[in-house]
């Protein structure tokens, strides 16, 4: 399995890894051209955010959404982990951790100081999960990690 950069020939793999995520949202219905101009306007625009893909056999079994923004309190870039999706006959493979683990790689070598998760606080598996990849709570924000800074 390889982590990339998704492109926009991925949209429609993207699109369907989030329709298996808000199909757990009983009361919520995606809006299938905002969720394609949203992916496209992140594949478009790398300082705005990155989405990478777990790859394998031709197959997009997983992807995980970093946007970037400047933390006011440090000056410095700050990554915003949003969804991490794993494809449902994928799970139990370890490719979160994977995923989580390239999200991070990918926001200290652009230079950022932290990553905050962006996660259900109601979720109390995630939680747990999360908790063991090093991420701390916070008042302010749900999730976040602070990052080595690059020498």
């Amino acid at each position: 399995m390889e982590i990339r950069p998704a492109t926009p020939a991925d949209i429609p793999a993207l699109c369907r890894l989030l329709d298996q995520l808000f199909a757990q949202e009983a009361e919520f219905t995606p809006d299938r051209t905002a969720q394609q101009r949203g992916l496209a306007a992140i594949i478009d625009d790398p300082a705005v955010g990155e989405i990478l893909l777990a790859h394998e056999d031709g197959q997009i079994l997983g992807m995980v959404n970093l946007l970037y923004t400047v933390s006011t309190a440090l000056g410095t870039p700050v990554a915003l982990l949003e969804d991490m999706v794993v494809d449902a006959a994928a799970r139990g493979h370890g490719l979160g951790t994977q995923l989580l683990e390239a999200a991070i790689a990918t926001a200290q070598s652009r230079g950022c100081r932290r990553i905050t998760l962006l996660t259900d606080a109601d979720n109390l598996d995630a939680q747990r999960f999360y908790a063991r990849q090093g991420f701390a709570r916070s008042p302010m924000i749900p999730l976040r990690r602070a990052l080595d800074p690059q020498p």
